[in-house]
C-alpha cells in the first residue's frame, strides 16, 4: 500500500512556515525556548496548531523536543553540521544523478534559483536553495530516497542561514547551483551528480573545517 502524507490543516501549515522562517532568519536564535502559550498569542491561534507545527519541526530537525526542558530552537554545531551534509553527501548526488537520466522538466529548479537570487534576507535565501535541492532530488524516481533527503532538508537550510550570518558566501553556493543546473539542463546525469557532490563536500569544509587538535576518528563531509 503506498503512503499518502496526511495534508497539514491551513493553521498549522501557516503556524508552521512562520516558526521556520523565523527561526532561518535568526528571530529565534538557535537554543531558544519556544512555548506554545506564547506563539499561540503571536499567532492570533489556539495552542492545538502550534503544538502540531513544533511537532513537524522537531521530526524535520528544527527544534528539539525534550521531556524536561521543553522545546526549544535547534543548535547547530560542527558535529550537527557534518552529520547532516554527510547524509546528504551519500544519497543526494545519486537522487539528482537519477533525476537528470529521467529527463524530467526541471522549471521548479530554475524558478527556485530566481527566487535565492531576489532574495532579500538569509531565511528567503536558505528556503530558496532548500526548494532549488528538492526540485532536483524529488523526481528521482524512489519515494523512499526523497523521504531520507526530505528529513534532512530544513537542518541543512538552518546550517546555511547560521553560516551565512558569519560568513556570507551565499553567492559562491549561488554560482555552483547554477552550475549545476546547467548540466542538468545539458542532461549530464553524472557531471551534475559529481558537481553537486563537490557543492556538498565544499561547504561544510568551508564552514566547518576539521579541528587539527582532534582525533582522526571521524571524516568531515
Amino acid at each position: 500500500m503506498a503512503f499518502t502524507p496526511t495534508p497539514i490543516p491551513s493553521r498549522t501549515q501557516f503556524v508552521l512556515d512562520a516558526i521556520r522562517h523565523a527561526i532561518l532568519a535568526g528571530a529565534l536564535s538557535p537554543g531558544q525556548a519556544l512555548v506554545e502559550t506564547e506563539l499561540a498569542a503571536q499567532f492570533g491561534v489556539s495552542k492545538t496548531p502550534v503544538r502540531e507545527a513544533l511537532k513537524t519541526l522537531a521530526g524535520t530537525g528544527l527544534v528539539v523536543m525534550s521531556q524536561y526542558k521543553g522545546v526549544a530552537v535547534r543548535r547547530v554545531d560542527a558535529d550537527m553540521a557534518r552529520e547532516v551534509y554527510d547524509v546528504r553527501l551519500l544519497l543526494e548526488p545519486e537522487a539528482v544523478r537519477r533525476t537528470v537520466a529521467r529527463e524530467v522538466p526541471l522549471q521548479a529548479a530554475e524558478e527556485a534559483l530566481d527566487r535565492a537570487d531576489r532574495a532579500e534576507d538569509g531565511a528567503e535565501r536558505a528556503l530558496a536553495n532548500r526548494e532549488f535541492h528538492g526540485a532536483l532530488y524529488l523526481p528521482c524516481g524512489n519515494p523512499l530516497l526523497t523521504r531520507v533527503l526530505d528529513e534532512v532538508r530544513d537542518q541543512a537550510a538552518l546550517v546555511s542561514a547560521v553560516t551565512w550570518a558569519d560568513q556570507p558566501s551565499w553567492k559562491r553556493e549561488a554560482a555552483e547551483h547554477r552550475e549545476i543546473l546547467r548540466l542538468a539542463l545539458a542532461g549530464d546525469a553524472d557531471g551534475a551528480a559529481h558537481a553537486l557532490r563537490d557543492h556538498i563536500g565544499s561547504f561544510v569544509r568551508r564552514a566547518f573545517p576539521e579541528d587539527t587538535d582532534r582525533p582522526s576518528g571521524k571524516d568531515s563531509a
